[in-house]
């Protein structure tokens, strides 16, 4: 019983906006470097919403040095074949009280899409939460600004 207390005033005291400042939604945009460093993703807003794109990848071409890796951990066959450069891992979030909500997020590593949200933090990192159903079962990456 005290842990589901102490689990849902967490949650109260983490997603209260109240006296809560939040940058302006825009602030969210440029190149991030994800938490490993192993790729740089261009953050955009399009007609309100939030997407970003791969733009540089450690492992982004073959052993060639030419050709581009394709996204061969696709689930659909018909998408194998696109490059990893330029390819959309994030699409569809919407801003709200600070956050970005409602979108999708897209692992090439894996071929996995989960939902998830996404902050800009006081320290100017962004946070990440990719997650299966609830937010609960997910993992958060901190990203930083390259740009």
């Amino acid at each position: 019983m005290f842990i589901t207390l102490f689990l849902v005033g967490l949650f109260a005291v983490e997603s209260n906006p109240e006296n809560a400042t939040h940058p302006p939604k825009t602030e969210i945009t440029g190149v991030w470097v994800t938490a490993d460093g192993d790729a740089h993703i261009e953050i955009t807003i399009e007609d309100d919403e939030l997407n970003g794109v791969i733009i540089w990848a450690e492992d982004m071409y073959e052993d060639d040095g030419e050709t581009l890796v394709k996204d061969t951990n696709n689930p659909d066959p018909d998408l194998r074949n696109q490059p990893i450069k330029g390819l959309k891992i994030i699409w569809g979030f919407s801003y709200s009280d600070g956050e970005w909500r409602g979108g999708r997020v897209y692992d090439p590593e894996n071929g996995r899409e989960y939902r998830g949200r996404i902050r800009l933090e006081e320290d100017g990192t962004l946070r990440l939460r990719g997650y299966v159903g609830i937010s609960a079962f997910g993992r958060t990456e901190r990203w930083t600004r390259l740009e």
